[in-house]
């Protein structure tokens, strides 16, 4: 086992092997793992002491039956028409809990942004690039990482795009 596999790390196993791959091995130290659940944005926010909107929300939706992931900022919500709109489908839903799972391995509340079971496409908002840090999910609904926006998008395989919800 690994170093970045330890049963004393904050981060899921997945996810700190995942880092290792990418070269991302020292990221695991950064890993913080709060006593509370950071399963919302809300719960991480306020653990991190952080800006809603840096938080990176990693979100499992279905476009016509196939799993995409959306990497929106904490304090947006995805418009589900202009992700439909962005990917030519018929039909965009959120996933449900199974599907979460199977597609990236972890449950939902814990997702990372990358480091997934599946290769899922993925759309990340403009709007994470608002800040020089933001906070993901570790793979646990109690760990997040720091990462920049541009280097956890990229990582993430991400295309930037624009799908948050407009203010009425």
């Amino acid at each position: 086992m690994s170093a970045t596999e330890s049963p004393a790390s904050p981060a899921h196993p997945r996810f700190a092997a995942a880092l290792n791959e990418l070269g991302l091995a020292e990221l695991v130290s950064e890993v913080r793992r709060f006593p509370e659940a950071t399963r919302t944005a809300q719960e991480a926010a306020a653990a991190i002491g952080c800006e809603l909107s840096q938080i990176c929300k990693s979100l499992i939706f279905a476009a016509d039956g196939v799993p995409v992931l959306v990497l929106m900022d904490g304090a947006s919500r995805v418009d589900l028409e202009l992700v439909r709109w962005e990917l030519c489908a018929a039909k965009v839903t959120r996933a449900k809990a199974d599907v979460v799972r199977e597609t990236t391995g972890y449950a939902i509340g814990g997702v990372p942004p990358f480091g997934h079971a599946t290769k899922t496409r993925v759309l990340a908002d403009r709007s994470l690039l608002d800040h020089d840090v933001v906070w993901a999910a570790a793979g646990t609904p109690y760990a997040v990482f720091p990462m920049a926006p541009k280097t956890l998008i990229a990582h993430a395989g991400g295309t930037l795009v624009d799908v948050r919800e407009r203010a009425k």
